[in-house]
């Protein structure tokens, strides 16, 4: 017989909990994208279309993205390198380095990008031994670069670590028992593993590039066409007033953004899915 007795719920507290969650991303996520969306609707497609292809502001989106890009490719690379020593070796030492990682976490943004600025420069620690072979780090797109890299490898590493520790070595053994190789092992057991974590950290890495501002405006020089990034020129149409503007240019570098976390997010789920399939 039907009872319209309401049955417990397994999780107490689920509706209060969820109407919390749901007011908390509606109050700081999706209101303030919804109003950036409804600013820049305001503008006719002639005008929206001419802001995104000014020369400077493509200029600026070159920069933002091709170095949020490489900053992560950077990261991931020497990102797995430090975890896997953090994760797989016993020195003196490392629990002070994997204190360190989590540094540009600390500091903030625009301490790191005046300090990085002291370094790199011309008279610099590093940039005076880097002068005499014509490489200029600081004022430059390698600055902004660098700046990136720094902000964003503590995203890659801690994103590794536990995955790394997930590795069966147990199955390591095996295979080297069997005859594999080291790259071999690396290849079809450790990589497939870590994979899904990597891209989460590339994804974290990236994003965090593409907004940066206060780590870079210091060592980028900000020159028009050049070493200009894309928050830096919404600062300054803020400041000009051009509040249409500013808001076409932080529209199109959201649904770019969107699209890329959505790109890798789809290969994270393959990724997933792939492992599991072939650890059946």
């Amino acid at each position: 017989m039907y009872s319209s007795v309401r049955q417990p719920s397994v999780l107490p507290g689920f509706g209060l909990t969820l109407g919390f969650s749901v007011f908390f991303l509606c109050a700081l996520v999706l209101i303030p994208l919804t109003a950036l969306v409804m600013k820049t609707a305001t503008m006719g497609w002639r005008d929206f279309l001419a802001v995104l292809f000014d020369p400077r502001v493509l200029a600026s989106f070159r920069l933002s993205f091709g170095a949020s890009f490489l900053a992560a490719m950077f990261n991931a690379v020497f990102g797995f390198v430090i975890a896997w020593t953090l994760v797989r070796y016993d020195f003196p030492g490392r629990k002070f380095i994997d204190a360190l990682i989590d540094m540009p976490f600390a500091l903030p943004t625009a301490v790191s990008g005046i300090a990085l600025t002291a370094v790199f420069a011309e008279n610099g620690w590093i940039g005076e031994h880097l002068a005499p072979f014509g490489i200029k780090v600081a004022y430059t797109w390698i600055g902004v670069v660098v700046a990136l890299t720094l902000i964003g490898l503590p995203f890659v590493v801690r994103s590794v670590q536990p995955a790394l520790l997930e590795v069966q070595r147990d199955l390591e053994d095996a295979a080297e028992t069997l005859g594999a190789g080291r790259f071999t092992i690396f290849r079809r057991i450790i990589l497939p593993t870590v994979m899904p974590a990597l891209l989460t950290g590339f994804t974290m890495a990236f994003a965090r590039g593409v907004g940066e501002y206060g780590s870079v405006i210091f060592i980028a020089g900000n020159l028009p066409m050049k070493t200009e990034i894309a928050p830096l020129l919404i600062v300054i149409k803020l400041e000009q007033f051009d509040y249409v503007g500013a808001a076409a240019i932080g529209f199109l570098m959201l649904v770019i953004s969107f699209v890329m976390l959505l790109s890798i997010n789809l290969l994270q789920t393959w990724g997933r899915r792939r492992h599991v399939a072939a650890g059946r």
